[in-house]
């Protein structure tokens, strides 16, 4: 009797031994780290295009616009075409400033609260050439 005891004990520490193991992996596992994406404003051959323009992001994601060619550039998110329409969100997301030197630029942290949906914006100076990007923040 006294050994079965012996050998059930042994088991049910071994058993918890190992559930404690397992368990420490669910409890360990790091969430997702925050990217950081550079979008090019201006083309390498020299059009009047962000690159890439569409970008899929995650609330935390960084997005940096970056003058490559073709200055002067500037970041201005569409009011008309953003989840509910918010001017008000839009003129905090765009970067008004108009860019000249190669290298300088814009960056944006997705805020936590930014709903999810497609964001477009475009470049002012260069809207009517095509220059325009979106944003996909997914939730």
């Amino acid at each position: 009797m006294k050994s079965i005891n012996s050998v059930t004990k042994s088991l049910c520490l071994t058993l918890l031994a190992a559930l404690l193991v397992v368990g420490s992996f669910f409890v360990s596992v790091a969430p997702a780290a925050a990217e950081t994406y550079t979008v090019k404003m201006g083309a390498d051959n020299g059009l009047l295009v962000f690159q890439p323009a569409n970008l899929t992001v995650k609330p935390g994601d960084t997005v940096k616009w970056v003058i490559n060619k073709v200055p002067p550039h500037n970041i201005i998110f569409d009011d008309k075409a953003i989840p509910g329409n918010d001017k008000a969100l839009a003129k905090s997301l765009s970067h008004p400033q108009l860019e000249m030197t190669p290298g300088q630029g814009y960056e944006l942290t997705i805020p936590k609260d930014l709903p999810a949906g497609d964001y477009s914006y475009f470049c002012a100076p260069h809207r009517g050439a095509g220059m325009v990007g979106k944003l996909t923040v997914q939730g």
